[in-house]
């Protein structure tokens, strides 16, 4: 890979250039709204309360209306605070909400479709920024084709975060190290996986600094103008150093700032935070918890049959990572991926909500996103249909189960 700031279409053209990823979006994720609509109301039940006003979605609508402090205590002992719910999207939903007739779960759901869009549009910007614009699609594609896809629609913090990340990466790609660093701010006021961007940022800037210090070494500080604008890894080495520092800088002050804050509130210090995630049973124990979890499905059967498919699964996982690699995409891709996969496997919380978390993960779907891209338009149209139906019946009956995604 060699200059990678080739590929930046003209600002008045970036929107026509993403029109068809866009489009193909909408419509698979119109479908799984649709298949949830004809689900819920075969069960009598309402669709948009199951987007809008369920499980997490409450919590986020209570924050935004009541503001923090609200807690359940459960029998066992445990604490649910919603201090564990990070506060980009309820500030959100109390805007949209204060300048609209909307309710602030309609708000949330609001942001929501808006974020799954941008998300949608940054996944196809860093696809074709590395890859070209047919990657570029079916990268979109195929991110809207995931089984818990239905999530991009739900008044969850997903789509917003996911929408942040992307366009965070993407500006790194480009060199664009302010942008990035705002961004990933943003991101890290949305979820506590917004280290991951962070991760992105400082791994690739500092690897821009000793690139461009070895590159500077090797051609002679008397020659500066003749440094690479753009590395191969796309960490954008041409920029002025100060921007990158800047850049750098701004991007853990978003994480940093709440998880202070919650610690100042709770009186506990640097790590209330994480004291509030243990009172949800929210920890990082390494993915001991998980393996537990995997390994009593065998005790039994046809739950043995569901260990199976978790090992296949987390299999998956692994295996789109190493060809990741093996494909050599860009580093900030690389740790960010790597970052969001590591909390999402290796942490003790509800384990449900696992393929829920790798959601953002989107650079693990690019090596799915090439394989269809080599595919005629018709083979991979009709493939897509395919597997459009079959998501989005999965996420209806999903979506109408017993326990949050």
């Amino acid at each position: 890979m060699t200059d990678l700031e080739t590929r930046v279409a003209p600002p008045g053209n970036a929107l026509r250039r993403a029109a068809p990823a866009l489009l193909g979006y909408a419509a698979v994720r119109a479908l799984g709204l649709l298949a949830l609509a004809l689900w819920s109301a075969a069960r009598d039940k309402s669709a948009y309360t199951l987007l809008t006003a369920r499980w997490d979605s409450l919590w986020y609508t209570r924050v935004a209306e009541l503001g923090y402090g609200y807690e359940v205590r459960l029998p066992n002992g445990d604490v649910h605070s919603n201090l564990a719910f990070f506060p980009l999207l309820p500030w959100l939903e109390r805007g949209v909400a204060a300048v609209t007739p909307l309710s602030y779960a309609d708000a949330g759901f609001a942001v929501s479709l808006l974020a799954s869009l941008a998300a949608a549009w940054g996944i196809f910007a860093v696809a074709d920024q590395v890859y070209g614009r047919r990657a570029g699609v079916c990268a979109v594609l195929v991110w809207a084709l995931l089984p818990v896809g239905i999530v991009q629609s739900m008044a969850y913090s997903e789509s917003l975060f996911t929408a942040l990340a992307a366009w965070s990466l993407y500006a790194v790609l480009t060199g664009r190290w302010l942008a990035a660093g705002t961004l990933a701010a943003l991101a890290g006021l949305t979820r506590p996986v917004g280290l991951a961007v962070v991760a992105a940022v400082w791994v690739t800037g500092i690897a821009s600094f000793v690139r461009n210090r070895s590159t500077a070494g090797a051609q002679g500080a008397q020659d500066p103008e003749h440094a690479p604008f753009a590395t191969a890894d796309g960490a954008g080495g041409g920029a002025p150093a100060w921007r990158r520092a800047l850049g750098m800088l701004l991007a853990p002050v978003g994480a940093a700032g709440y998880v202070l804050w919650v610690g100042h509130r709770t009186g506990k210090g640097p790590l209330g935070y994480l004291d509030v995630q243990a009172g949800w049973r929210n920890g990082f124990d390494g993915g001991y918890a998980f393996a537990r979890f995997v390994a009593d499905k065998f005790t039994s059967f046809p739950s043995a049959l569901a260990g199976v498919g978790l090992i296949v699964g987390v299999g998956l996982v692994v295996w789109l990572y190493v060809v990741c690699v093996r494909q050599g995409q860009p580093l900030p891709l690389l740790v960010y991926a790597g970052v969001v996969t590591a909390l999402a496997l290796c942490a003790s919380s509800y384990f449900g909500s696992k393929p829920r978390l790798l959601l953002p993960a989107f650079p693990l779907l690019l090596p799915l996103a090439l394989a269809l891209a080599r595919l005629r338009t018709s083979r991979s149209a009709l493939l897509a249909a395919g597997v459009a139906l079959a998501s989005a019946v999965y996420g209806a009956f999903w979506l109408n189960g017993s326990g949050p995604p």
